[in-house]
């Protein structure tokens, strides 16, 4: 069956069987992860859920039911992201889907974590604390998917991709540019880890949800951001539909085995030319894995 931008979550996985099998979301709360966590758990899965604090992440569970664990992890803070990650190993079981949907959208204020630019940091950085901290889980299952959200905002970037000279935006900020820059981020990570795990049983993918209007615009600020804002809520596209891409990748037996790719509307969508540089995808990791290098092992 063929699927596109007004498929839901629902309907993607619909006839799907996943029970034994263990989902870990990221940014559970609200909108699209809240939506995901509750579409993969009423097809049977057992869904670790994770938001910023644990009284977030339990009120999550709470509204859905079903097989699910609260645990908090905030991705800002690479301490607590590898904390959480000994917390989902102390579960003992293996990993079947990392699904990394969290994150913040151009606030207008600049803010740092870790010496970076806080989208940076959140978006990007932490999601890369958690998937390196959970590989040999995923490894561990017959077969696992990681799942990363990206974003078409991944063609509204920063000169050259990725600003390694600036990423601390001290030599100036654009939020938007800045959110285009994580999530390219995004997309590069799925392509460089794709690669190192090219002979592994674990696939990973990037998917842009498509425009939603959910709390991800909580903080943006400008009349660039009140045009966006409206676009949002002009979309054709709601919390149901937005959901099902990642649903789809995480979950459906066209995606199994597929790696490296970049999905919209529940099907492979081509990228900006940053995110089909492979050159930049390894500086991108290498940089990454030095800024990180304290929270890894």
């Amino acid at each position: 069956m063929e699927f596109d931008k007004r498929s839901t979550a629902e309907g993607v996985t619909a006839g799907l069987d996943l029970r034994g099998r263990t989902v870990v979301i990221t940014g559970v709360n609200s909108g699209l992860g809240l939506e995901s966590m509750r579409v993969l758990a009423g097809r049977g899965a057992r869904v670790v859920a994770l938001a910023r604090t644990q009284r977030k992440a339990d009120e999550a569970c709470a509204q859905v039911g079903g097989e699910c664990v609260g645990l908090p992890c905030e991705l800002s803070d690479f301490g607590s992201v590898a904390e959480c990650a000994e917390r989902i190993r102390a579960l003992g079981t293996p990993i079947d889907v990392l699904m990394t949907n969290a994150g913040i959208m151009a606030p207008a204020r600049l803010a740092h974590a870790h010496g970076v630019e806080m989208q940076f940091a959140t978006n990007h950085l932490g999601h890369f604390v958690l998937i390196n901290r959970l590989l040999d889980r995923l490894q561990a299952a017959s077969r696992a998917r990681i799942v990363i959200l990206s974003s078409a905002a991944h063609n509204l970037t920063v000169k050259g991709g990725i600003d390694f000279g600036n990423l601390d935006a001290s030599a100036g900020y654009d939020p938007w540019r800045f959110y285009g820059q994580s999530k390219l981020a995004n997309l590069l990570t799925a392509r460089a880890l794709a690669r190192r795990l090219r002979d592994s049983n674990v696939s990973v993918n990037a998917v842009h949800p498509g425009v939603i209007h959910t709390n991800l615009a909580r903080d943006v600020g400008g009349l660039f951001s009140r045009v966006m804002m409206l676009a949002a809520r002009l979309a054709a596209k709601t919390v149901e539909q937005g959901a099902a891409t990642q649903c789809f990748v995480a979950a459906h037996p066209a995606v199994e085995g597929k790696s490296g790719g970049y999905y919209a509307d529940c099907r492979r969508a081509g990228t900006s030319r940053h995110g089909k540089d492979d050159a930049l995808a390894e500086q991108l990791w290498n940089q990454s894995t030095e800024l990180t290098k304290s929270y890894l092992d």
